[in-house]
């Protein structure tokens, strides 16, 4: 009888707990991902590290250091940049001749000059405020 008794408790009180969990778990919405999108995201994650490896080039270190602009600043604005702009910014790069490594700088110095100028970045501090 004592036995009957407490299995009886005991169902009732697991019968208690599963539902308090499948209460709280919450609802997934899945939805159909299209393998051109996942593509597009790995190659914006690669392109952004090709980037930040040329970084590593004694060259490029060597003019940015005559530039005045530090690694870190590049860095992170090369992590900030929207999709579009690192599409465009592969695109020409892409494009430029072997060695262009310094033509990229100077792009780069060109983007911080004028986010200067916008006041949305303070990077040198002999570009004023268009605003």
């Amino acid at each position: 009888m004592l036995k009957r008794v407490f299995s009886r408790r005991l169902a009732a009180l697991l019968a208690a707990s599963h539902l308090l969990l499948m209460v709280q778990v919450p609802l997934v919405q899945a939805a159909m991902i299209a393998t051109p999108e996942v593509v597009q995201a790995q190659q914006q994650q690669v392109d952004r590290q090709q980037l930040l490896a040329m970084l590593d080039d004694q060259g490029v270190q060597d003019k940015l250091v005559t530039l005045g602009v530090e690694r870190g600043q590049v860095e992170e604005r090369i992590r900030g940049l929207t999709n579009a702009e690192l599409a465009q910014f592969n695109q020409q790069l892409s494009e430029a001749p072997a060695g262009g490594i310094i033509g990229v700088i100077v792009l780069f110095l060109v983007i911080f000059i004028i986010t200067d100028m916008l006041c949305a970045t303070d990077v040198f501090s002999f570009v004023k405020c268009i605003n």
